[in-house]
């Protein structure tokens, strides 16, 4: 069965939304698949992209074949040279720290840029809006969020009871995104 890593679209007419996912070569576009790495939004400035970068080094290095855009996605995102790295440890010439380093190196590098590039934009809309209405509305910025390379699952589960239980929190976030300073009902409280 050969595996390619590919995009699959969501989304309405004219507003794509891509899943990356590895699937069969012989399934439709938009058919079944075999795990979900990831999503790709190409409406936004610059384009969002997450991407579980473990899992798609580990499908790369299975023998799955990515199509043309994901390649460029995966090469974009650093799992390509990941994969660089993790050659020249095999043959000796790299030590696992000194891979590892390298590759920390580019990522934050690359975060650098992205981020640049999200304020310049920001910029660019507040001016156009400042021009436009004599006032500039305040637009939040979307932070990226950092790259795990590794997590354990031990430690997870470990740590998931002593946190309090995400319904209140989203439950504060929203109370306090709508300005009221009165704690939401709860089931505990009642």
């Amino acid at each position: 069965m050969p595996v390619r890593l590919r995009l699959q679209r969501h989304g309405r007419r004219k507003r794509p939304f891509y899943h990356i996912v590895a699937a069969d070569a012989r399934a439709p576009r938009d058919g079944k698949f075999i795990e979900k790495l990831g999503t790709y939004n190409p409406m936004t400035v610059p384009a969002t992209i997450e991407l579980d970068h473990m899992a798609a080094y580990r499908w790369i290095m299975k023998g799955a074949q990515p199509s043309d855009t994901v390649r460029a996605i995966l090469r974009f995102k650093g799992v390509m040279y990941f994969k660089h790295l993790m050659r020249g440890v095999e043959k000796g010439a790299l030590s696992q720290e000194e891979a590892s380093k390298k590759f920390e190196e580019w990522i934050a590098a690359k975060e650098g840029g992205a981020t640049a590039r999200r304020e310049t934009e920001a910029q660019k809309t507040a001016k156009f809006h400042k021009d436009l209405s004599g006032k500039v509305p305040v637009i939040k910025v979307p932070e990226p969020e950092p790259v795990v390379v590794a997590a354990a699952p031990a430690a997870a589960e470990a740590e998931a009871p002593a946190e309090p239980s995400a319904t209140s929190e989203l439950d504060a976030a929203m109370a306090e995104a709508k300005g009221t300073t009165e704690a939401p009902a709860t089931d505990k409280e009642a």
